[in-house]
């Protein structure tokens, strides 16, 4: 078993810090992994975007041509990394941002309002947690639990520890949410 994933996005919403999540729940379950950040010079507002690769066996390559997923949190992201996943994969889109519909007919399209559930859970900056949560439902590589206990971990210690409940939350209500698309 070998699953890409790209997140893209903007910088400022969380990509690189769902990707990190993502590879770290596989390490911890003992799988290999690789995550690969490719990010503008800007703080905020530039491009941002990361590729984990989650395998049983050692991976040859960090980079990807055509990943079983894609996280696209902006359209620009959507418009340059659609055509990119492989027949049958799963593209997880910010449908507060992205007013389009995912072109293909080939891969799961999961339209998931995370900048609106974000929101609703009263800290917009949770907004990446949304969109990982529904991409772990698309994905089924790995147990919601272990990217829990992920996040839970990358937070732990460095002033964040206040937010560990309130992203535990925006998990499990992106998780809820991809299941209208992939029951």
């Amino acid at each position: 078993m070998e699953k890409a994933v790209i997140f893209a996005g903007f910088g400022g919403q969380g990509i690189l810090l769902a990707g990190k999540i993502l590879a770290r729940a596989g390490m911890n379950r003992g799988l290999e992994v690789t995550w690969l950040p490719s990010y503008g010079p800007e703080m905020r507002g530039g491009t941002a975007n990361c590729t984990v690769v989650v395998a049983d066996s050692p991976i040859g390559s960090p980079v990807v041509d055509n990943p079983e997923a894609l996280v696209a949190m902006n359209a620009p992201s959507l418009d340059r990394f659609e055509g990119r996943v492989a027949a049958g994969g799963v593209i997880v889109v910010n449908s507060s941002l992205v007013k389009r519909a995912v072109k293909r007919h080939d891969v799961r399209a999961v339209p998931v309002p995370a900048n609106d559930i974000a929101a609703e859970l009263g800290n917009p900056r949770v907004l990446n947690m949304v969109a990982l949560g529904a991409l772990v439902r698309g994905l089924d590589v790995l147990p919601l639990e272990a990217v829990e206990e992920a996040m839970e971990e990358e937070l732990r210690g460095r002033g964040r520890d206040k937010l560990i409940e309130l992203n535990r939350r925006a998990l499990r209500r992106g998780f809820s949410e991809a299941e209208k698309y992939l029951a």
